[in-house]
């Protein structure tokens, strides 16, 4: 662990992510696939654009629903959770 490091929580599991670090490559970084969440039809969604215009990278944060992953910095202690907690 990096002394600039921070510890968040993806689908109630923690991880380490440099500061500065955005959800959308945090999800990249942990373990999991970066499965964000599902379309109308069940398909599976992951980040796509990078830049909030696809909306594809719709995750919930501390609680609040729709938030975009890729324009969403992390910070500690954040609580993350995507569709593979909700499936």
């Amino acid at each position: 662990m990096a002394e600039d490091d921070i510890t968040i929580y993806i689908n109630g599991r923690s991880i380490q992510v440099a500061a500065g670090c955005s959800v959308a490559a945090a999800l990249a970084l942990d373990s999991a696939p970066a499965i964000t969440r599902r379309s109308v039809s069940g398909m599976l969604r992951a980040p796509l654009c990078g830049m909030g215009i696809c909306q594809e990278c719709r995750v919930s944060i501390d609680g609040r629903e729709y938030c975009l992953a890729c324009q969403t910095i992390c910070a500690a202690g954040m609580r993350i959770e995507t569709a593979q907690a909700k499936a």
